[in-house]
């Protein structure tokens, strides 16, 4: 649940960032890039620690699933700005300059013409990016959220005979989700080429 929501907020909140970036609004893209910038070179333990521990000192206290998840979009909204900003440098600056010729404004031009294009060379950077959010989620269990980790050590702790079969079991169900999105990034990729 955790990854479906992060995954989910952070393509949105990442998408409008990666493309305010783009648009070099004087000042606003500088200080978004600044942002952005300083949180990808956080680590994510560090963010989930904040929003859960750190967040309270400001009247916010969070459950532990809302922090989790609010830690992750944040997180991944950033890396995600990054890909959706090169996506778009990616597209050659020839298509924005003929929706221009042909009376399309700005917006309308990012829209129809030059994001659908980013977003087929973005596939497998997103997707790569989603698998890694997903793996990340086992950070959660830091703060004691359920999540897979979470309920592996409860197994394990109960019965120490079982540790190896337990992790093998967290490892091949974390490994078909991650190989299942690649498998349809290839899909995808192999449909919009």
């Amino acid at each position: 649940m955790i990854s479906v929501i992060s995954v989910v907020l952070s393509f949105i909140f990442g998408s409008v960032l990666g493309i305010i970036r783009y648009a070099k609004i004087p000042y606003f893209s500088r200080i978004i890039g600044f942002i952005i910038d300083v949180i990808r070179n956080l680590p994510l333990l560090l963010i989930i620690f904040f929003t859960y521990f750190g967040l309270p000192a400001f009247g916010f206290k969070p459950d532990t699933i809302p922090a989790a998840i609010l830690a992750m979009t944040v997180f991944e909204s950033m890396m995600i700005a990054e890909i959706i900003r090169s996506g778009i440098l990616a597209v050659d600056i020839g298509q924005m300059e003929a929706s221009r010729a042909m009376g399309m404004k700005m917006g309308q031009a990012m829209w129809h013409v030059v994001l659908p294009q980013a977003y087929k060379k973005m596939i497998p950077a997103l997707v790569s990016q989603f698998i890694s959010l997903i793996k990340d989620t086992s950070l959660a269990t830091i703060i004691v959220v359920p999540e897979l980790m979470q309920h592996g050590q409860v197994v394990y702790g109960q019965n120490p005979n079982y540790i190896i079969p337990v992790f093998v079991a967290m490892a091949i169900m974390y490994f078909v989700v991650c190989y299942a999105l690649s498998l349809l990034s290839k899909v995808i990729d192999r449909r919009m080429a």
